[in-house]
């Protein structure tokens, strides 16, 4: 049943293993055995099968490993996964279990239906073909899938009288000397992104060393070893990445919002946030992207070599080693120095903001003004998630100056919040301190070609910038350009 009413359009293996996940699950052991408490776990069953949770999707291997030997028609499995899901419960309990229709309208009811008997005339009126009767398996005959050996419990029943005595006696004892337990590893099914939502949750594990239990326990160890703080201990952690980068083993943990990077003798857990499409940096100038992106692009059109998701060496063209990386669908990512590449945007002058601001593929000029970016401004202390940089003012510097642009960049930061931080792009890059994105505002001592010092400042489209602190200024073409003692500080507003 559970199969069944489960929505999507995903291989059976799979769904058919979450089925028996949900139906394992919802198990109350002696209290499902009368009427009552049979028609309490069936609706406990339905509401978990129509709207399952992406957690279902990971760590499936026990109950892909326990399938049936045959599968149910796929036929009418594909059949079903077209009504809506009320109406395909609403069949499901009609023609495959063999409710009578008052049945249907009190389980209906207690699934929060409005109208039970419009939709038990909806999945009447439906033609999809008969299971076939050879294909047909209950619940009841299957044995529920054990996830843990029952060894370990009667073990602990047996030691914990012996081992509370120890705990008391050691309780002051250096915390760090008693090892942790490490988290369980766990990853998604390979093909679970195509059936939900696209999430980090939906990563499957990638790499040789997937599959090796061996090297990802001691990587779960050596996460739940690390210092306070840093510490994933007991519970859950999602596999992403274990193989071999250059030679060297290599596996990639995650939990919440922190990703642990393990080789043997080292360990790294960053803070990364949970945005569901940024590739990952394995190292060694390689990427993990995700399952559901189309293949990367370079900058000169070329295909990005991928390998099992991994891609082949890139890295930005500077000298500070941050900058735009490639191409990936629709937009362009780039290296920020965080544990995970940044969607990258571009404004030209002409850009108000406030206006359209859609992801879209980095021009030339676009990621040359990146290059200067990144390595002009300071290298961010938390994750970026996004960044875009609008150039808000663009002209000559004054009294023999070179041409110079000015540009707000807005970091989105992966854990929450925005900053901006302004940039000098002349003959010699340089940060000018923080920028409102909305309102962009910015100013600076300059040293003009004839060794004369000024004040500099410029605002976005539509603003006038205006400095209190300086002798005598002017503004011409959005430039401000004022004398006065060097380095003396300025309020500087727009309007």
């Amino acid at each position: 049943m559970a199969y069944f009413v489960l929505p999507g359009k995903g291989r059976r293996v799979y769904r058919l293993a979450i089925a028996r996940r949900i139906v394992d699950g919802t198990a109350r052991g002696a209290r499902d055995r009368s009427a009552a408490g049979l028609a309490r776990r069936r609706t406990r069953v339905l509401r978990r099968a129509l709207r399952p949770s992406r957690r279902l999707q990971i760590g499936l291997g026990p109950w892909l490993r326990a399938l049936p030997a045959r599968l149910p028609d796929p036929a009418l499995t594909a059949a079903l996964s077209r009504l809506a899901p009320h109406v395909r419960a609403a069949y499901v309990l009609r023609y495959v279990e063999g409710l009578p229709r008052y049945e249907i309208r009190d389980q209906l009811i207690q699934l929060g239906v409005r109208d039970p008997w419009s939709t038990i005339r909806a999945a009447e009126a439906v033609r999809v073909p008969a299971p076939r009767g050879a294909d047909r398996f209950d619940a009841e005959t299957l044995r529920p899938v054990r996830t843990r050996s029952v060894l370990p419990l009667a073990t602990a029943a047996i030691l914990t009288a012996g081992l509370v005595g120890a705990l008391v006696a050691t309780e002051h004892d250096d915390s760090r000397a008693t090892s942790a337990r490490p988290p369980r590893l766990v990853s998604a099914a390979p093909g679970a992104w195509t059936r939900g939502a696209r999430t980090l949750d939906a990563w499957p594990a990638r790499g040789d060393l997937a599959g090796d239990r061996a090297f990802t326990r001691r990587a779960a160890a050596a996460w739940a070893a690390a210092p306070a703080g840093r510490r994933a201990a007991g519970g859950t952690a999602q596999l992403l990445y274990a193989g071999r980068l250059d030679g060297t083993p290599l596996a990639v943990m995650r939990r919440g919002d922190r990703l642990a990077r393990y080789t043997p003798g080292r360990l790294e857990v960053t803070a990364a946030g949970t945005g569901p499409s940024a590739p990952i940096a394995l190292g060694g100038g390689r990427y993990l992207i995700a399952p559901w992106e189309p293949p990367p692009e370079t900058f000169g059109g070329d295909a990005l070599p991928v390998s099992g998701g991994v891609t082949a060496p890139v890295r930005a063209r500077t000298d500070c080693g941050r900058g735009p990386l490639f191409h990936l669908g629709s937009r362009t990512v780039g290296d920020l120095g965080g544990p995970r590449a940044a969607d990258l945007g571009y404004h030209t002058p002409s850009w108000r903001p406030g206006g359209a601001d859609r992801p879209a593929r980095l021009g030339k000029g676009a990621r040359a003004t990146w290059d200067r970016v990144a390595c002009a401004t300071p290298r961010p202390a938390r994750p970026v998630a996004a960044a875009t940089a609008h150039d808000f003012w663009s002209g000559r510097l004054p009294h023999g100056g070179p041409s110079a642009d000015w540009i707000c960049a807005r970091l989105a930061y992966a854990a929450g919040g925005t900053t901006g931080q302004a940039v000098l792009l002349g003959a010699d890059d340089r940060a000018t301190g923080a920028c409102d994105p909305a309102r962009p505002v910015s100013g600076t001592w300059w040293q003009a070609p004839s060794d004369r010092w000024y004040y500099v400042a410029a605002a976005g489209r539509g603003l006038v910038p205006h400095a209190g602190g300086v002798e005598r200024s002017t503004t011409r073409k959005g430039l401000l350009v004022g004398t006065g003692t060097p380095r003396t500080p300025v309020a500087l507003t727009a309007r």
